[in-house]
């Protein structure tokens, strides 16, 4: 985890300006993605377009981010029943680190839900991760809260 946080620190200080905000990206592609429904046993091909923002603010030796995941329109197909999906939610990461003594934050949360046609086949995904790294780029604090459940 160490090198980790080391060669995330090294390259966000090598594309950083001081007193920088901006949004890295911005944009909405088109993805093709198959997820296992563990509710049916069956596989659902979904589609549609994945919406992305990615920002991130550098103020003195402090670097701060977010990475986002949204889909929108994301429709699916049972593979084996013909079955219609959605899919709902949104993914992000913030992180937080310092350039001069290598601390580094991030907390990951994942809302993911594939929504199906009646009851009993929703698949429902959330997880909350937090992990902290101290000046010596050693892992002091992580928590991770993952549930997954059929409605």
């Amino acid at each position: 985890m160490r090198t980790l946080a080391s060669c995330l620190v090294s390259i966000l200080a090598i594309l950083v300006a001081p007193a920088f905000a901006s949004v890295q990206v911005n944009e909405t592609t088109d993805v093709v993605i198959d997820v296992s429904i563990p509710c049916t046993g069956d596989t659902v091909e979904l589609e549609g377009p994945l919406h992305v923002l990615m920002t991130y603010t550098a103020n003195g030796n402090n670097i701060s981010g977010k990475y986002q995941f949204q889909p929108h329109d994301v429709k699916g197909t049972d593979l084996t029943t013909g079955d219609k999906y959605e899919a709902t939610g949104v993914t992000q990461e913030t992180f937080k680190t310092s350039l001069q003594n290598g601390q580094a934050e991030l907390t990951f949360v994942n809302n993911f839900r594939i929504i199906g046609q009646g009851p009993g086949n929703n698949y429902l995904v959330h997880e909350t991760m937090h992990v902290t790294f101290n000046a010596n780029g050693v892992v002091t604090v992580t928590h991770d809260n993952l549930s997954a459940q059929c409605m």
